[in-house]
């Protein structure tokens, strides 16, 4: 198979950590060819799609861990069998150009995750789908609904809607003085609404990353706040541990599951506290080599298992 990857620069990565690095070792493993570009280097141009991609080997033990042969121009539609969309966030206006681009493949090309239902499910917006398993949630910019809102819950988690890996999420307790300011700081930075949610003390015992493919839960682990921290997202020191799946655990997949595969959703993470799901990532989840060192379990074996069941069965 031919494989191309949008992301962000492979030589970039940290190889002991990132998802689509793992992803793409399995691939070379199983004897695919592989590109690389970045979502600068998608275009259409006079009704095809194209990236200027760099054909891309992997060697995780070499001295370098990727290789690249030079820059061409490649027709995604024809060229490819899969296009991975997995740039990181922010989920802005470029990241939903290149969704409607992909989305333009999918007659001819895999493209993961479906790009259509990524930007139609935005991460922390898609759980409102499953109220009764996320935590008591207000989404709005209204002031007076907000302060509302704190009043009942009194300690509230305050962060951007369409932020990622941890970034500008507040704990504000009861009485905290900083209230104000944060409001009108979000406010000021941007035009979107900020989404309020009750705090869960269970944070103190992890943020529980459970990877979903193909609609079915294969693993977890578990990410431990720092001391004095309440994030406990790996890209603010978050420490990944091993942990089992509970039984509320398998009934918030089972719930979520089968919407997942009916909108091609290869690979999910989603993020549980206590008994409760804050968010289902979609655009570029993390946590597969944690799984594997921790559990033994290789999601980016099994993501491509269920990519070639899906190739099978449209041949």
């Amino acid at each position: 198979m031919r494989i191309a990857f949008q992301m962000d620069p492979m030589e970039e990565v940290d190889i002991n950590a990132d998802t689509t690095f793992a992803l793409a070792e399995e691939a070379s493993f199983r004897g695919y060819e592989l590109y690389e570009y970045s979502p600068e280097h998608l275009i259409y141009n006079e009704g095809l799609v194209q990236a200027r991609a760099r054909k891309m080997h992997i060697n995780r033990n070499g001295k370098e861990h990727v290789t690249f042969e030079e820059r061409k121009l490649i027709n995604l539609a024809l060229d490819v069998d899969v296009v991975w969309m997995r740039q990181d966030p922010p989920f802005d206006m470029s990241y939903i150009t290149a969704t409607h681009l992909l989305e333009r493949l999918c007659a001819h090309t895999l493209v993961v995750n479906d790009p259509k239902w990524v930007r139609a499910c935005p991460e922390k917006i898609l759980p409102l789908d499953f109220p009764e398993l996320m935590p008591e949630t207000v989404i709005t910019r209204d002031r007076l609904s907000i302060d509302k809102f704190r009043s009942k819950h009194k300690d509230i988690i305050l962060k951007p809607l369409y932020g990622n890996g941890g970034a500008g999420v507040f704990l504000v307790k009861e009485g905290d003085s900083n209230y104000s300011a944060l409001i009108e700081m979000f406010m000021e930075n941007s035009r979107e609404p900020l989404i309020a949610q009750a705090f869960l003390k269970d944070v103190e015992k992890g943020d529980k990353r459970i990877i979903i493919i193909d609609g079915e839960p294969v693993g977890a682990i578990n990410r431990i706040p720092q001391k004095g921290e309440m994030r406990s997202n790996m890209h603010v020191g978050g420490l990944a541990t091993s942990t089992d799946l509970t039984a509320s655990d398998l009934y918030i997949c089972e719930a979520i599951g089968p919407m997942l595969k009916d909108r091609g959703q290869i690979l999910v993470g989603i993020d549980v506290i206590g008994d409760k799901m804050t968010e289902i990532n979609i655009t570029s989840p993390t946590g597969v080599q944690e799984l594997k060192e921790f559990t033994g379990i290789d999601a980016a074996a099994l993501a491509w298992d269920a990519i070639e069941r899906k190739l099978g069965n449209k041949t």
